[in-house]
Parts: structure tokens; C-alpha cells; sequence
């Protein structure tokens, strides 16, 4: 598992670093959700571990980030 990498940081542009177009925290969002959910599913089932609180802790952070993630897409509207 050390040699995976399981997140990067925001993507940034190297003429604008403050700006990200909403297509850009989209992409991070999905990156983020799919890395919690391959760590609570993919990775040695740990996940049935920690406990009910945290289980549950952390199918709520799953849910917010599939949440923010649909709105993004919303905002964006139809591709071009």
C-alpha cells in the first residue's frame, strides 16, 4: 500500500494559484471520495475495526463529499 498514491493536493494553475474552476474542485472532491471509500473497503478490512462510531463518522464524511461533489456538478451545467 506505500506505493499507492491515495491523494494529491489541489490542483493549482501555475499562472492563476488562487483560481480553480469548478471542474478542478470537482476532480478533487471525487479524488477524495474514492480514496476514503477504497481505505474503509480496499484496504484490509479496517474498516469493520474502528467501531461504530467512527463507522459512522465516516460513511457521513463519504456522504457530505458525494454531496458537494453533485452540487459542483450542478453548478457547472451541461457540458459544452
Amino acid at each position: 500500500m506505500a506505493d499507492r498514491i491515495m491523494s494529491r493536493g489541489p490542483r493549482t494553475n501555475s499562472s492563476n494559484a488562487s483560481a480553480q474552476t469548478a471542474s478542478d474542485v470537482l476532480e478533487n472532491k471525487l479524488e477524495q471520495l474514492h480514496t476514503l471509500l477504497w481505505c474503509c473497503y480496499g484496504d484490509d478490512g479496517w474498516f469493520e475495526e474502528v467501531g461504530p462510531a467512527h463507522r459512522e463518522n465516516l460513511v457521513w464524511l463519504a456522504s457530505d463529499l458525494a454531496g458537494e461533489a453533485r452540487e459542483l456538478y450542478q453548478e457547472m451545467g451541461p457540458a459544452s
